[in-house]
């Protein structure tokens, strides 16, 4: 038996003479979908597989499905001859641009059996000497595949190696994905053994070093369930390398963490090869300490840091972790290419004022859904754009060694003992007062927003958003909206209950209390109706926190928005005046430290309804009561008169009367929720939801909860808050339904 096994994400290239049975042995072992025959493009290309002058056309066709293939991570099979090193370079280049495997699997057979079997195919008249050729530029360049750049070669040169042969595969290394966690990701360590101890410590591991010289040894205790990572740069600079190694190298071979290669480690396993290497960037330092260590010990560390690999991609393709981070089309991949930048990430090709290369900033860029873990370049604080966290802080340089806890996104850090090697480039004393994303978001990538998009939502099915929608919507947006930044929510409109059966009601309790009854709802809040204008409310501690949390750098502590994202008043003066009485509530009933934040988002109502519908109670509601009024006091007045006469009317007087009554009355409601607003103390707020503080989005508490929670606003006795009337109904308890269709 002959067993082929092949990378799961690869090219392979089928190598073979016509007749000596590409096609049969594609069919046989790889999916119909994963196999780009040439025959086949030339058919589409000319509805003809044999027409070989469409040939330049069909091979186009080959090489754009091959590569659509290859970037969507999907094993490709090219079924031609392949036979010339000019047609197999092609596809090295393309497996090279998508950082695939390229792999070659040779079908040698002998001229005459290829030329038997083209001769029993009615399509395939043609001479001898065509196979002849095939045969001999094959065998003529059969060992420089390596060469050309096949990273594997199978070759099969009878019918039985072919008949036996058997197609396996299996993940690269890179791919973990089978891994979930849960992960403690630590980063770059630079030999700070001391550090790397507590933190450990601190995340629940227990650490027990014993011995001394060769006798040296460490003993690692994991939390149940849980694996370290290492996002590489275990050495160099620190005063403890060959303790951090002998560390981490023991848990990798017990399985309990995984480790990367850093540009660090790297380097000194090119010492270790014996290569002539600079000794700098703490080098010298590392190589003092090892060759105080047994050889044998050396030759582990050797054989350690030439398993590492470049990157890890980890529970189902939700996480990736690499030393100087990774590109989303380079995840789960394999190249020169892709080792090269998760070791030492892309420079702009500058250098600073300190004379150190200029890194491209490519978590800015970074749209994938993978969040990526990575260090090699210290930071002040670890924190998140794009999805991805470097947590390189400089522990060697007086800063703190920092983990990640995934999959709960928590950092866990312990600080530096002392600084232990001064960098070259200052570590900055503090993080600005806006993170890195805020300061990222303050321009719109177009592309993150045009075109056609799908959403997947949790509770629902997928979203289509049309690109003519979506280009709509955001005109819409740019011209009228406020900062983007502030809109963290955009209401709904309130879903109405069903149109009222009964005669002269559009809606009624009794039928929306069915409705509840129906669906085996057994609790149902039922509150005051606010005839208002619906207002999200952004409310922050002070200014700092506005910064801080929601990116703006504008002299504001908040926002008030309506529903379609527009700012609720002209004047930044009148939202920072009824901010500051909401925050003072807030501060009265100890809001901030019981919730621990500095911001929140209330969903509300604003009153008077006149301050934000002023121009459809003129346009609408008032001309329709006038209209109303006019003409039924005037049918009034007419029934009046006939009476008046002798005229026999019936029930018509009253009737008019009533409708009389209905158009007053119908002014009068929508009047009191109108009145003249002189000074801030006219407004009136009437929170209902406490949608989210620092760290919670309040969706899973009942609505008692937040009708309790926001009474405590009004409960200060500031006139524009408001406390909003409600009560609790059964509506299977009929005394109950019947109270709250009274009320």
């Amino acid at each position: 038996m002959s067993r082929i096994d092949l990378p799961e994400f690869s090219l392979v290239v089928l190598v073979g003479a016509s007749g000596s049975g590409k096609s049969t042995f594609a069919r046989k072992h790889f999916r119909p979908t994963e196999i780009v025959s040439s025959d086949f493009c030339r058919g589409v290309v000319a509805d003809d597989e044999n027409d070989q002058t469409v040939s330049p056309a069909a091979f186009a066709l080959v090489h754009f499905i091959a590569e659509q293939r290859l970037a969507g991570r999907r094993l490709t099979v090219i079924d031609a001859t392949n036979v010339r090193p000019e047609d197999r370079r092609a596809y090295v280049e393309i497996a090279r641009k998508y950082h695939a495997l390229p792999v070659a699997i040779v079908l040698d057979l002998d001229e005459r059996l290829c030329h038997e079997r083209n001769a029993a195919r009615p399509d395939r008249q043609f001479g001898v000497h065509v196979v002849r050729n095939h045969v001999k530029t094959l065998r003529r360049n059969l060992r420089n595949l390596k060469r050309e750049g096949f990273r594997q070669i199978h070759e099969l040169h009878d019918l039985a190696q072919i008949e036996a042969a058997e197609i396996t595969r299996h993940p690269l290394w890179t791919d973990r994905r089978t891994e979930t966690g849960p992960f403690d990701i630590i980063g770059d360590i630079h030999g700070c053994g001391d550090e790397l101890e507590a933190l450990l410590d601190r995340l629940g591991y227990g650490v027990t070093f014993s011995g001394e010289g060769g006798e040296r040894s460490c003993t690692v205790t994991a939390p149940p369930g849980r694996k370290a990572l290492f996002v590489g740069d275990l050495v160099d600079r620190g005063p403890r390398t060959p303790d951090v190694l002998r560390l981490v190298m023991g848990m990798v071979e017990s399985g309990q963490a995984l480790c990367i290669v850093g540009n660090h480690e790297n380097k000194l396993l090119k010492w270790l090869n014996g290569r002539d290497v600079q000794r700098t960037h703490g080098l010298a330092e590392s190589i003092a300490q090892l060759e105080a260590e047994p050889e044998f010990f050396r030759r582990q560390l050797r054989a350690f840091l030439d398993k590492l690999v470049s990157h890890y991609w980890l529970d189902g393709g939700r996480l990736a972790i690499a030393h100087a981070g990774i590109k989303a089309e380079m995840i789960g991949r394999a190249s020169g290419a892709v080792r090269d930048f998760c070791m030492y990430g892309e420079s702009t090709g500058e250098v600073d004022e300190f004379g150190l290369p200029v890194r491209y900033p490519w978590a800015q860029d970074y749209r994938g859904s993978t969040q990526i873990v990575y260090g090699h370049t210290p930071v002040p604080e670890a924190e998140w754009l794009n999805e991805t966290i470097c947590i390189d802080t400089g522990c060697v340089f007086g800063g703190k060694l920092t983990a990640l806890r995934y999959p709960e996104r928590e950092l866990v850090s312990v600080p530096a003992a002392r600084t232990y090697f001064e960098p070259i480039r200052p570590l900055a004393v503090s993080g600005p007062a806006r993170g890195a994303q805020a300061v990222a978001d303050d321009m719109l990538d177009l592309a993150d927003v045009r075109g056609k998009r799908i959403i997947s939502t949790r509770l629902a099915k997928t979203v289509t958003v049309n690109e003519a929608n979506g280009a709509a919507a955001l005109e819409v947006m740019s011209r009228f909206a406020m900062n983007p930044k502030w809109l963290a929510y955009l209401p709904p409109t309130m879903s109405p209950s069903e149109t009222s059966g009964a005669d002269g009601w559009l809606e009624h309790p009794a039928e929306a209390f069915a409705y509840f009854r129906n669906q085996g709802v057994t609790a149902v809040v039922c509150e005051e109706k606010h005839m208002g204008s619906r207002a999200v409310i952004a409310v922050c501690r002070d200014e700092a926190a506005a910064h801080r949390r929601f990116g703006t750098t504008a002299a504001e502590t908040g926002a008030i928005y309506t529903r379609t994202g527009r700012a609720f008043f002209p004047e930044a003066a009148t939202t920072e005046a009824l901010l500051a009485r909401i925050r003072a509530a807030m501060e009265a009933c100890d809001f901030w430290d019981r919730f621990a934040t500095d911001w929140a988002l209330l969903d509300c109502e604003l009153m008077p309804w006149s301050a934000k519908a002023q121009g459809l109670i003129l346009e609408q509601y008032a001309p329709t009561g006038t209209a109303a009024r006019i003409s039924t006091e005037a049918v009034s007045a007419a029934y009046a008169a006939a009476r008046a006469r002798g005229v026999e009317l019936g029930a018509l007087p009253e009737q008019a009367a009533g409708r009389v009554q209905l158009a007053e009355r119908f002014a009068s409601v929508y009047r009191r929720y109108c009145w003249q607003v002189e000074k801030i103390a006219d407004y009136r707020i009437a929170p209902f939801h406490l949608l989210a503080t620092e760290g919670v989005a309040h969706l899973d508490k009942t609505h008692l909860w937040h009708m309790a929670e926001l009474a405590q606003f009004a409960a200060g006795g500031d006139p524009v808050l408001m406390a909003t009337a409600h009560r609790r109904v059964d509506p299977f308890d009929e005394a109950q339904v019947a109270e709250a269709t009274d009320w």
